[in-house]
């Protein structure tokens, strides 16, 4: 029998693992070691000396941070010497600059003015020094204070190897040392795109938000653990409150985030206590609002949908909900509809984004969801990413590629149209023509077979229809596939060799794959080749889309389309029926599969729909071919939308309720690897303004029907119920990191790997995929293909993040991102105002010639409603997920003057 190791620590023996640090040993059995520049996770410096600690046979004072624990070794942390020699480098730090800590904004949380009341040391034993480097403050989010700096190092380790974006570095030397960027410019200048990881890793007040000496301190504010409400990476922070307002934000030190966070889920939170917020609901009169009483706006509603269910039926009303509200909302929204209004004609954004991902992963595997946990990415010894631009869409969860590639020798494929971030971590990087995927995954597949590196075990096990899969991918040759996509024959063979050869491989793809007529294929192909080649329910595999907003997986979860129940029970089903209406209480729900939002929106235009409750969406933003939808919002009835904010689409509402934000509910999320997710309340929402679910509830009641909820807890006891995959989850067990879905028992620990024995349906399927042009190619007239995507530094339609000056000064406009070969051609400089327009529709914008662009190729971001993209892009529909083909439309360019702009 193996001895256990031990390490003896003042006085007292333990054990300790293997490859631990003297500091990670007495961590762990709860002993403090003081440290400033350590910094979990990444390598060791030692830089600070502050961690020193007396090893028995030692020579000299050892830095526990970076000395492996050996078996039998003595330490002491607190003796004499230690004491002295951390008295001696405080003092020495305490001189090293200006630490005026009655006015630091630093206060509450600056390690070194706390290990300086610890060890009760002040700055008058040594000279002060004047720093050499005037403070820095001419950035949007942060201030670099030289002055209050130690050089401990770990503001470029969160940089370097945390978030892995290489902006800063320790550069000069002696006296003159100090953090730098490339060329020693401003951070307004650099390649830093103000996460914030240096701030909430700098143990001083040496970096701060840039707002911060208008705010009160850390040490004065409450914390209140949330979940971020942009993009589905979930990530786990801190609200710090007082006076009833959202002061800062910092990221809390669990999964999925490990305490990172992006420029929005740090700094882009002004919205919570906006002016412009809704705060009491409005009705329409001539040309404007009225302010009005809840009881007021309700019974008006309530009296439109009770006449239009009456005189022409249920299926004449229709349901948006929301990824940004919370399950609990969304649950509560879509029972609204399928038990009051006794429609199916519910869905949301997901149909805009991952409605392909659902139908494929689901045809496929038998759920249509992120097979593997984000940690896992780490895992894998190759990364495929394709039709993601992760680093702007995901940036928090772009740091796990970034590390695998870094500290793990990870291989990066990256296949996409531009010249994304993460080519430059690429080992292959393959640059298709738009629309073009089946072709170039079948082409990978055709080559892996040809080379048997393919599984044959895994196939022959744990799927079926693999016949049909070979037969259909005999055409596609290296020499066809680089006919169609532009892809040399010769890369596309080495990539499929990567791919196949190194086991574990990790698929991570987002809207650049789902947003085509042809979604729920491309979906279906990239299955195939995972399946192909065994990749699937193993660490580091997997096939996993990123989805875009904060719950759209919850909501999709939580029966937020039309032809499912909560859990993806089918509405067909008279089984499942029965089982609702029990639960529910009800009798008569629909066996109709409802609409689509792509088509109840067309469907007004024909009075086939004459209602539309909107919540916590603005299509005429975020749809394709904007001056249809307007038309067609117009021809409603009765349009009802309930929102945060007065949004393009509330402009056109007959009713308008205004809702609270995710600051100020309790709830869940559920993030893009199916970790479902606490969200606290930690302010009061303005004026009348009220929960989503509170607001459904009541116009339930107005309508005759009884949906009444104590609180958000009670909704989710009631979603466990009677939805399977949920079965395990309270809020109690939710309390630390979530749990990741399917977890069907109270004492089940959640399922953070898909399909690891058997999949979902059984046996995977292998689906035959014939590749097909997009539904609208160049011409002569539209020369162009448009295709659209995300910022970083803005979000969905703006609502949220254009109400914080920082982001809005980095991104403030919409604009035309082309080639410098194509600007040539077209006559343009960078800079210059263009006409874009397609057979739909024309904006104009700045040229922004980019090394990002494809000759041939425009993009545009869809986030603003000034030059909106989506004014342009086609209507056409995956048949399968009905979900539009925003990332094809053919376009021409046209140079015009400045003073011809039309918007």
């Amino acid at each position: 029998m193996k001895t256990k190791q031990t390490i003896t620590i003042n006085g007292k023996v333990f054990p300790f693992k293997k490859e631990e640090t003297i500091l990670e040993a007495a961590e762990r059995n709860e002993i403090f070691i003081p440290t400033l520049c350590h910094l979990k996770g990444t390598t060791p410096t030692g830089a600070c000396r502050i961690c020193m600690v007396e090893v028995k046979g030692a020579r000299s004072l050892v830095a526990s941070c970076a000395a492996p624990a050996e078996p039998g070794m003595e330490v002491k942390t607190e003796s004499n010497e230690v004491i002295r020699s951390r008295k001696l480098t405080l003092a020495l730090m305490l001189s090293s600059g200006y630490h005026d800590c009655l006015l630091c904004p630093a206060t509450g949380k600056c390690t070194l003015q706390a290990l300086a009341y610890r060890y009760n040391v002040n700055g008058r034993r040594f000279e002060t020094s004047k720093s050499r480097y005037p403070l820095e403050n001419i950035n949007p989010f942060i201030i670099r204070d030289f002055s209050k700096c130690i050089l401990c190092g770990r503001c470029v380790q969160a940089c370097n190897d945390v978030q892995v974006n290489n902006a800063i570095d320790l550069g000069y030397r002696g006296v003159a040392a100090k953090v730098v960027t490339a060329g020693d410019r401003t951070l307004k200048d650099s390649d830093c795109v103000f996460c914030g990881e240096c701030i909430q890793v700098c143990p001083v007040g040496a970096l701060y938000p840039k707002d911060a000496l208008h705010k009160p301190r850390y040490g004065e504010t409450e914390k209140v653990r949330t979940t971020c409400s942009y993009c589905g990476v979930g990530c786990q922070m801190h609200l710090h409150i007082k006076d009833n307002r959202v002061q800062r934000i910092t990221g809390a030190d669990t999964a999925p985030n490990n305490g990172s966070l992006c420029v929005k889920g740090r700094f882009g939170y002004d919205f919570i206590h906006s002016e412009e917020r809704l705060t009491h609901p409005l009705i329409r009169e001539k040309d404007g609002f009225r302010k009005v009483s809840w009881d007021e706006a309700l019974k008006k509603i309530a009296d439109h949908f009770t006449k239009i269910k009456l005189q022409d039926g249920p299926d004449k009303m229709g349901v948006l909900v929301s990824a940004r509200m919370t399950n609990e909302d969304n649950y509560i929204a879509q029972k609204f509809a399928r038990t009051v209004l006794k429609t199916n004609n519910i869905d949301h954004c997901a149909r805009l984004c991952h409605a392909s991902t659902v139908a494929g992963l689901a045809a496929s595997f038998g759920s249509g969801a992120m097979t593997n946990p984000i940690a896992d990415i780490e895992n894998a010894r190759v990364i495929l990413v394709t039709g993601s631009n992760t680093t702007e869409t995901h940036p928090v969860l772009s740091g796990f590629i970034k590390r695998a590639v870094k500290f793990n020798k990870a291989r990066l494929i990256v296949i996409d149209p531009r010249q994304i971030t993460l080519t430059r971590f690429a080992e292959k990087w393959l640059r298709p023509e738009p629309g073009t995927n089946v072709a170039w995954i079948n082409g990978l597949m055709h080559v892996i077979l040809k080379e048997n590196l393919h599984d044959p075990d895994f196939i022959r096990q744990r799927t079926i229809d693999f016949d049909k899969l070979k037969k259909s991918l005999e055409p596609y040759t290296p020499e066809y596939v680089a006919s169609l996509t532009g892809i040399k024959e010769k890369a596309l063979i080495e990539t499929a060799r990567i791919y196949a050869a190194g086991a574990p491989s990790s698929i991570i793809y987002c809207m650049g794959i789902t947003q085509h007529s042809s979604g729920t294929d491309n979906v279906k192909a990239l299955a195939n080749l995972a399946m192909l080649c065994g990749y699937m329910g193993i660490e580091g595999g997997g096939v996993n889309p990123l989805r875009g907003q904060n719950n759209v997986q919850g909501a999709c979860d939580m029966g937020g389309l039309p032809n499912v129940y909560p859990g993806y029970k089918p509405v067909t089903d008279p089984v499942v029926r029965a089982d609702m209406e029990k639960a529910w209480q009800v009798a008569d729900l629909s066996p109709i599969p409802g609409m689509t939002v792509t088509e109840m929106i067309p469907a007004a235009a024909e009075k086939k729909i004459k209602s539309l409750y909107i919540i916590g969406e603005n299509p005429m933003v975020s749809d394709p071919d904007i001056g249809h939808v307007k038309k067609c919002l117009k021809n409603l009835d009765l349009l009802v939308v309930q929102d945060i904010f007065m949004t393009e689409t509330g402009k056109l509402a007959h009713v308008v309720l205004p809702a609270t934000c995710f600051a100020e509910k309790n709830g869940t999320f559920t993030n893009t690897e199916r970790r479902i997710q606490r969200i606290r309340k930690a302010v009061s929402p303005p004026g009348n303004a009220l929960g989503d679910w509170q607001i459904i509830c009541r116009l339930a009641g107005q309508m005759g029907m009884g949906m009444s909820y104590k609180n958000s807890r009670e909704i989710m006891d009631e979603i466990a119920s009677v939805t399977p995959s949920y079965a395990g989850v309270t809020y109690e067990r939710l309390e630390e990191k979530g749990i990741h879905w399917p977890c069907p028992q109270k004492d089940h620990p959640g399922t953070p790997i898909l399909h690891q024995e058997t999949f979902t349906n059984g046996k995977g399927v292998f689906h035959a995929i014939e590749f097909r042009v997009p539904a609208e190619e160049t011409c002569p007239e539209y020369p162009l293909i448009l295709t659209t995507g995300r910022l970083l530094y803005q979000y969905h339609t703006g609502t949220m993040t254009m109400k914080t000056a920082g982001l809005n000064e980095i991104a403030p406009e919409s604009h035309i991102e082309i080639s410098s070969e194509d600007a040539q051609n077209a006559g343009l400089r960078d800079g210059e105002i263009a006409e874009l327009s397609s057979r739909r529709g024309m904006v104009t914008a700045r040229i922004s010639i980019s090394p990002k662009a494809v000759n041939g190729t425009v993009f545009m971001p869809f986030h603003y409603a000034r030059a909106a993209a989506n004014v342009l892009t086609n209507t056409a529909l995956d048949p399968v997920a009905k979900i539009p083909e925003l990332k094809v439309c053919a376009v021409k360019l046209r140079n015009i003057k400045p003073s011809s702009i039309i918007y």
